[in-house]
């Protein structure tokens, strides 16, 4: 299914005209991406309430043909830096006004830019794009389930594969590799592996421990198909898991299927967080929840959308957001249980498929 950046546009353009906006210089290459279908670096986009214009350089422009041939393109010179370029633009296309993302662009470079065109008004701004990608098209939909698809057969693959004397690094490695071999350009992010203590550690790195060391490990992994992301958690139990473990993930576990049933059109964020939150703190582990509930995802993994307290906006059909609860105790366990799940008109859909139910993930 092939993304149309026609309409993506002019969504862009009437969010313009409605901020009072007269131009923007886009300089996140995700959102120069989402717009265009280009998908090289160092390059800006110059958008007005009508047209758009890629900025870039010689190294992009067989590239450019092949991904956006009929978009407006200017060439920066070898020698020129893209801030000195987009300066000289600037100035020849006599641009007045410009309002410039600002989560994406250094100090250094607004003041250059800002003191090369004379006489101009600069504004900074984010989140406008940001906005724009938070309800996934038809074609990004389908990107999203591709990268599940390929995250979950990685994952089977790994699994049914592990040994005991296998460490968390090597399973980690084994499912960069597993992403590639089925399809994927790579995994979404570094893949977070954690045996029994070590999975208390949200965002742990893969270290030497192996997996005979306890009888549980938590991986948290992703795979990247062309440009779109996954990201998912599971739990596996690779001994015999004490009924504290027991306890602590059929907590998580309820508190992430009450925290789907949730998720509908129109229902505020931070009351599907509080869904799952509640639960938690019931059972006596409200302190050892600390983070969010999730996020939305898509060209990046963590996108403009919070599953969150203060979070007080409404879920929009065709958000994608994950879902994962998680308790973590320091020095004894951490379990997360993590799917994707599709805001749909009606409710929602979960991309994700991988068992979880607590008799489905005991070894055979």
């Amino acid at each position: 299914m092939t993304p149309d950046f026609s309409k993506r546009r002019e969504r862009l353009f009437r969010e313009l005209k409605e901020r009072k906006l007269p131009n923007l210089l886009v300089t996140c290459p995700h959102n120069v991406t989402y717009l265009t279908g280009f998908t090289g670096e160092d390059s800006f986009l110059f958008a007005n309430q009508n047209s758009v214009t890629i900025l870039s350089d010689a190294r992009y422009e067989e590239q450019l043909q092949g991904e956006c041939p009929h978009d407006p393109v200017f060439i920066r010179g070898a020698t020129i830096s893209m801030i000195d370029a987009t300066a000289q633009w600037f100035g020849a296309q006599k641009i007045h006004e410009v309002c410039v993302e600002s989560q994406t662009i250094t100090l250094a470079q607004w003041e250059k830019l800002t003191s090369q065109v004379k006489g101009a008004q600069f504004g900074s701004c984010s989140g406008v794009i940001e906005r724009l990608r938070e309800r996934k098209d038809p074609s990004e939909i389908a990107a999203i389930e591709r990268a599940v698809s390929i995250a979950e057969r990685s994952f089977v693959s790994v699994t049914t594969m592990m040994t005991g004397d296998m460490s968390e690094k090597t399973v980690a490695d084994n499912l960069d590799s597993s992403i590639r071999k089925l399809g994927g350009t790579a995994s979404a992010f570094k893949s977070i592996v954690g045996v029994g203590a070590r999975a208390a550690l949200p965002h742990g790195r893969p270290s030497a421990k192996r997996i005979e060391e306890d009888a549980f490990v938590l991986i948290d992994w992703g795979a990247k198909e062309n440009l779109y992301l996954s990201d998912i958690t599971r739990v596996v139990i690779t001994g015999k898991p004490n009924s504290k473990l027991q306890k602590i993930y059929q907590t998580v576990l309820a508190a992430q299927e009450a925290a789907i049933r949730a998720i509908r059109p129109g229902v505020m964020m931070s009351e599907v967080d509080a869904t799952a939150r509640g639960i938690i703190e019931k059972a006596g582990f409200g302190k050892r929840f600390t983070h969010s509930l999730g996020h939305s995802f898509g060209l990046q993994i963590h996108e403009s959308v919070r599953l969150a307290k203060g979070q007080e906006r409404p879920l929009e059909a065709d958000m994608v957001v994950t879902v994962e609860p998680g308790i973590y105790i320091p020095g004894v366990a951490g379990v997360r249980i993590e799917d994707d799940v599709l805001v749909t008109k009606s409710g929602n859909r979960v991309l994700t498929s991988l068992p979880k139910q607590w008799d489905e993930i005991q070894p055979r």
